[in-house]
């Protein structure tokens, strides 16, 4: 499969990119992103990439291979970005991209079951190395954990139903492959004529489920904040209610000079504004995008600027 990266051109103009420049992409996935970046702050500019994924890493090396030494790539979460920015004194830091969507890559590669039209084992795990594959998830969770995981994560009507389901079904038969899931999701969704697969909002609930992604978001926003320097800018883009709520929420306090309860008459917590935002609401693909590429239509990014202190 060819990636297509979401909403380039805004991207690059969100991140304000000039030449020299040091920029973190802390999902690098396909590259797309990395190289337009690197393009535009040549001859000099550097990128330090991030992905939690293997094999996309080694991908990445492979497509970015041109640009040499001006490109450094880490085999980590975003989450950990500020760690590996002191280590590697990648400063000052000009910008940060998280796109946290999935390359078109890993929903190719069948052995992890990222797709719903693959028929390997349901692993669902960004890095293999770590966490619980989503089979065991769904042999060991509770009907009560199931449901919470589809209504929270996927915002799945027949959360409920479903979970159910699972649980019935995993009695006896083992839920571990892909065709395993969608026989339960299409007994439970039959007849179903909504626009997305019956069985998206499901993959999507377990993924952020096994990989723990709303928590890597939150704590991936804050270390870059803490990192950009003045006027260096913060661009995310995001295909989760969820994901764009954490986004939204972060941006909002650190652009607050005061984040006190407003009960409490007089700040107590001294808070400093770090960030002004750029974008108040969401930036969204065009239509013509969403036509040739399908990832971008629920895509959302937001871009916000880091304050220089005097």
């Amino acid at each position: 499969m060819i990636h297509v990266p979401v909403l380039l051109e805004e991207v690059v103009r969100g991140l304000n990119l000039k030449p020299g420049q040091l920029i973190v992409d802390g999902t690098v996935g396909g590259g797309g992103h990395a190289r337009a970046i690197l393009e535009r702050t040549a001859p000099h500019g550097k990128l330090l990439g991030f992905d939690r994924d293997e094999s996309t890493l080694a991908a990445a090396a492979e497509y970015l291979s041109e640009f040499g030494d001006r490109v450094s790539l880490v085999h980590a979460s975003f989450a950990s970005l500020g760690e590996h920015i002191a280590q590697l004194d990648f400063q000052p830091l000009h910008g940060v991209l998280l796109d946290l969507g999935l390359s078109s890559d890993q929903l190719a590669d069948s052995a992890r079951g990222f797709s719903f039209h693959s028929t390997g084992v349901l692993d669902l795990r960004y890095d293999t190395a770590q966490g619980q594959p989503a089979y065991e998830l769904l042999q060991t969770y509770s009907e009560r954990e199931l449901e919470r995981v589809f209504r929270e994560f996927g915002e799945e009507p027949k959360s409920r139903a479903l979970a159910r389901a699972l649980v019935q079904a995993r009695r006896t038969h083992p839920i571990r492959t892909v065709a395993d899931l969608l026989a339960v999701v299409g007994l439970v969704k039959k007849g179903s004529h909504r626009s997305l697969h019956p069985a998206t909002l499901v993959w999507q609930a377990l993924r952020i489920e096994v990989n723990h992604e709303l928590e890597h978001v939150e704590k991936g926003i804050r270390a870059a904040v803490a990192a950009l320097t003045g006027g260096g800018r913060i661009v995310v883009i995001s295909f989760h209610s969820g994901e764009d709520r954490i986004v939204k929420e972060v941006f909002r306090e650190e652009s607050r000079d005061c984040i006190c309860p407003p009960e409490v008459p007089l700040c107590q917590c001294h808070h400093q504004a770090r960030l002004k935002i750029i974008t108040r609401k969401p930036m969204e693909a065009s239509s013509s995008e969403k036509r040739v590429n399908t990832r971008a239509r629920s895509a959302k990014l937001r871009i916000a600027e880091k304050v220089a202190f005097s």
